[in-house]
């Protein structure tokens, strides 16, 4: 197995500029992505970021767009999801990541959840577009059919899936 991500877009410190980066993935590396997530398919990846360096530290932000198909959770049957998401990171050394996880205890402040470690100068801005899109990957998502397949199979009797708890399930979903 390559170490090449699907979806690999290197970006060099030394050559960001003010310009919005734009990145669309090829056939190829959207059906490599869709067998990595466990999807149907993947139509469409684009995403668009701003890029600005403070030092060493590279913020990214912008918006994922994907058409995807998975599968109902419960069905099977392809189950269409258009993905529209805000995303925002930043990239940093793997020095300085790998510095804060020898301290004994540490503290995660909002920003530091979406830290991205890179060296040399280089870091893979097509890798963490795919990370956001995982994230944004619905995995109980259910299609129109998900309680008719659960009466058929006895998980749920004629009449149930509304009430209080199937509400407070769906509020969860949520």
């Amino acid at each position: 197995m390559s170490d090449t991500p699907e979806f690999s877009r290197p970006a060099d410190i030394r050559g960001i500029t003010a310009e919005p980066v734009e990145l669309v993935a090829d056939e190829a590396e959207r059906a490599a992505l869709a067998k990595r997530f466990g999807l149907v398919a993947i139509h469409r990846l684009e995403a668009q970021l701003s890029l600005e360096a403070e030092g060493d530290k590279i913020a990214a932000s912008g918006e994922i767009q994907a058409d995807i198909v998975q599968s109902c959770a419960v069905s099977g049957d392809d189950l269409p999801a258009d993905i529209r998401e805000d995303i925002a990171f930043r990239f940093v050394p793997l020095a300085s990541l790998e510095a804060s996880e020898e301290d004994e205890e540490i503290e995660l402040d909002e920003d530091d959840l979406d830290e991205i470690g890179y060296s040399g100068t280089q870091f893979d801005l097509g890798e963490a577009v795919a990370q956001s899109l995982a994230l944004a990957i619905d995995p109980y998502a259910e299609g129109p059919d998900a309680d008719a397949v659960r009466r058929k199979q006895g998980l749920i009797e004629e009449g149930e899936g509304d009430g209080p708890l199937a509400d407070a399930l769906r509020g969860l979903k949520s």
